[in-house]
C-alpha cells in the first residue's frame, strides 16, 4: 500500500434503478455506448485513470484537479446536448463529486481512504447534471478556470466527521460552458505578429456524426500543420496552441491576436464509409475577409492527395516565394496504406495523454500500423517514443532495456525516411536520454532543417542545451518555442525553471515553478526543484514544505534515480540541486524505487 495526494472524481447515473427497471437492456446498451464514445475518451484526454466501476458508478483518479474539472465539464456539457429532445424520464444524467485529498493505493491499483469517501459523498449531494467540489478542490481551480460556481456553504456529509465547505457547478449549454472553462477564453495579451506570413490552423470540425471519429479530423488538422511547418517562409502556430480553441466560442480576430498571426485556417472533415469530404477556408484576421475556400470530395484513400492539394492552395493564396528546399520538403513521401494511417492517428491521440495506459495503447496501435505497412517510418518513430517514455517514467520492468529499444527503433525510423522530421525528433530524444548529447543535438538540428516551425523540436533542443551546460542558450530557444506555441504545455515552465536554476537565478526559477504548479499541482519534480531553490536562498522552512509536498505526491521519489537518469554532461549541475536540499537541513532519502 502507498499513501498519496490525488484528485478524485466520483460519478454515477441519476435514477439508474428507475431507468433499468423500465428497460434494463436498453439502458445498459446506452451506457456502454456513452462510455466508449464519450466518457472514456474524455478521461484519457484529461490524463485520468479509471480506478473501478460499480454498475452505473465510476471512481476516477486524475493528476490534477484542473484535469478532473475539465473532464467533468466536457462530459456534462456533451450530455446536455445528447439529451436535447429526449423526454426527462428517459434521459441519462450524471452527478459528479470531485475532491483533492489523501488516498491509499492498494497493490492492485484500487484507491481507498477519506479522499475517496469525501468525493463519493459530494457526488451524492450533487444535482443532476451538476458537479460538486470540496473546498480543497475548488481552491485549486478557482484561479485557473473562470467558473460560474455556487457556494453551498458548510454541509455535513454522511459519515464525515466535520462539516465541509462545498461548491456546485451547474453545466449549461456548450456555448456558455466552453466560454467559462476553456483557458483560451482568458485571452492572453496580444502576441506580436511575425515579420513572416503567419498562420494558425484550427482543429477541423468533426462532421461525421460519430464522436469516435474525432481522432480523424484532429489528425487531418495536425498533418496540415506539420506540412505547413516545413516552410521556412511561414510562421506556423503549433497544434498545442491552435487546438486550445476547439469547441470554444471566440472570434477569429480574437484568436489571431492571442496567437500572433494574421491568417487563420478553419475547416471540417466528414468521413463516411470509403468517402471523405474536407472543407477549408483561409481567413485574413486583419479584416475578416475570406482569402480562399475549397471543398474536396474524394475516396478515403485519396486523403493524402487532399492534404497535399490543400497545402499547395494555401501557399498559392498567400503568394509565398518558396525556396528550393521548401518545395522539396512539400513533396509527399511514399504512399501509405490508409488503414495504417488511421491506426497511427489513433496511436498519436493515445500518446498525447502522457499516461502509462495511453503509452501502452499508442504502442499497440502503432505496431498494428507497422504490421500493415512495415516501412511506415512515422509508426516506427511513435513506437520508439513510447519506449523512451517508459524509461523516463520507469513504466517498464526494465527501463534500461526500454531505452535501448527506443534508440534502435528511432535509428530505424530515420533510415526508413530521412526526410521525415518525426524520426529525427524520436532519435534526438532517445540520444539525449542515452547521454549522447552531441548526437542528440545534431538530430534535432536536422529535424529543424526539415521543419523550421516545430515547437516540439525547439523544446527538445532547449532540454538538450540545459543538460549540455548551456542554460542561456536554452532560454533563447524556449522563447522561440513560445512564439510558435503561445499556449505552451505546462512542462515548458519546468524547462524555464531548470535553465534559471542552472544560472543560479533562484528567484526566477521559483516564479517559473509556481506557474507550472498553477497548471499541474501534482508535479513532484517541480516541488523537488522548488525545495532546492528555497534552500539556496536560505529559506529552510519553505524548502521543507516543498520537499514534503514532493514526497506526498510520490512517496517513492528518489534523488538517486534522478541522478542516474538525468543526462547532465557536468555532474555538478545535478549536485547543485541536491546541495540546495542539504542547505535547508533536509535529509534526502534515496529509495531507488522511482
Amino acid at each position: 500500500m502507498t499513501r498519496k495526494l490525488a484528485a478524485i472524481l466520483v460519478a454515477d447515473v441519476v435514477g439508474y434503478s428507475r431507468l433499468a427497471g423500465a428497460d434494463e437492456d436498453r439502458i445498459l446498451a446506452r451506457l456502454r455506448t456513452l462510455r466508449s464514445d464519450l466518457v472514456d475518451p474524455t478521461i484519457a484526454v484529461h490524463n485520468g485513470r479509471v480506478v473501478k466501476r460499480t454498475g452505473d458508478g465510476s471512481l476516477i483518479e486524475f493528476r490534477s484537479v484542473v484535469d478532473a474539472v475539465r473532464c467533468a465539464i466536457e462530459v456534462q456539457t456533451a450530455m446536455v446536448e445528447r439529451n436535447i429532445g429526449v423526454s426527462p424520464e428517459h434521459r441519462i444524467e450524471f452527478r459528479v463529486g470531485i475532491h483533492l485529498g489523501d488516498v491509499v493505493e492498494e497493490s492492485d491499483g484500487d484507491l481507498m481512504g477519506d479522499g475517496v469517501n469525501i468525493a463519493a459523498r459530494l457526488e451524492g449531494i450533487a444535482k443532476p447534471g451538476a458537479i460538486c467540489l470540496s473546498e480543497d478542490a475548488y481552491r485549486q481551480v478557482k484561479a485557473r478556470l473562470d467558473l460560474a460556481v455556487t457556494d453551498l456553504g458548510q454541509i455535513q456529509l454522511k459519515n464525515i466527521a466535520e462539516p465541509m465547505q462545498v461548491y456546485s457547478l451547474q453545466v449549461g449549454p456548450l456555448s456558455n460552458t466552453a466560454r467559462q472553462v476553456q483557458p483560451a477564453m482568458k485571452m492572453p495579451p496580444a502576441t506580436a505578429v511575425s515579420d513572416k506570413p503567419s498562420i494558425a490552423v484550427l482543429a477541423f470540425n468533426n462532421m461525421s456524426g460519430d464522436a469516435e471519429q474525432e481522432y480523424f479530423s484532429d489528425g487531418i488538422s495536425e498533418d496540415i500543420i506539420t506540412d505547413l511547418s516545413k516552410l521556412s517562409e511561414l510562421h506556423v502556430i503549433a497544434r498545442n496552441s491552435s487546438f486550445v480553441y476547439k469547441n470554444v466560442t471566440a472570434s477569429v480576430p480574437e484568436m489571431a491576436r492571442a496567437l500572433g498571426v494574421r491568417y487563420v485556417l478553419e475547416g471540417s472533415v466528414r468521413k463516411a464509409g470509403n468517402r471523405v469530404r474536407v472543407t477549408a477556408q483561409l481567413i485574413d484576421a486583419s479584416n475578416g475577409g475570406h482569402i480562399w475556400a475549397s471543398r474536396f470530395d474524394r475516396e478515403l484513400t485519396d486523403i493524402f492527395a487532399v492534404q497535399d492539394e490543400l497545402t499547395q492552395e494555401i501557399v498559392a493564396a498567400l503568394k509565398l516565394n518558396l525556396t528550393h528546399g521548401d518545395q522539396d520538403r512539400l513533396v509527399q513521401g511514399r504512399a501509405v496504406d490508409i488503414g495504417a494511417y488511421e491506426l497511427l492517428l489513433r496511436g498519436r491521440e493515445q500518446a498525447s495523454a502522457h499516461t502509462r495506459t495511453g503509452n501502452i495503447a499508442a504502442r499497440s496501435l502503432a505496431a498494428d500500423a507497422l504490421a500493415i505497412d512495415p516501412d511506415y517510418a512515422a509508426a516506427q518513430a511513435l513506437i520508439s517514443f513510447t519506449h523512451v517514455l517508459d524509461y523516463i517514467n520507469a513504466w517498464s520492468n526494465d527501463p534500461e532495456a526500454s531505452l535501448r529499444i527506443g534508440l534502435d527503433l528511432a535509428q530505424q525510423a530515420v533510415e526508413m525516411a530521412e526526410e521525415q522530421p518525426n524520426g529525427h525528433f524520436a532519435l534526438g530524444m532517445a540520444c539525449m536520454w542515452n547521454r549522447e548529447l552531441d548526437r542528440a543535438r545534431a538530430e534535432v538540428l536536422q529535424g529543424l532543417t526539415l521543419s523550421p516551425n516545430s515547437a516540439d523540436l525547439l523544446m527538445l533542443m532547449a532540454h538538450i542545451q540545459i543538460f549540455s551546460g548551456d542554460p542561456t542558450g536554452a532560454l533563447e530557444t524556449l522563447n522561440e518555442s513560445m512564439r510558435l506555441d503561445p499556449h505552451h504545455p505546462e512542462v515548458l515552465f519546468q524547462f524555464l525553471a531548470d535553465a534559471h536554476f542552472s544560472l543560479g537565478e533562484y528567484e526566477q526559477a521559483i516564479a517559473a515553478i509556481e506557474q507550472r504548479l498553477q497548471q499541474n499541482a501534482q508535479s513532484e519534480t517541480a516541488y523537488a526543484l522548488l525545495a532546492s531553490c528555497y534552500g539556496h536562498l536560505g529559506r529552510p522552512e519553505e524548502s521543507r514544505q516543498a520537499w514534503e509536498k514532493a514526497l506526498q505526491i510520490n512517496p517513492n521519489f528518489s534523488v538517486e534515480r534522478r541522478r542516474r537518469v538525468l543526462p547532465f554532461r557536468n555532474p555538478e549541475d545535478f549536485s547543485r540541486r541536491v546541495e540546495g536540499l542539504r542547505k535547508a537541513g533536509l535529509v534526502v532519502p534515496d529509495t531507488g524505487q522511482s
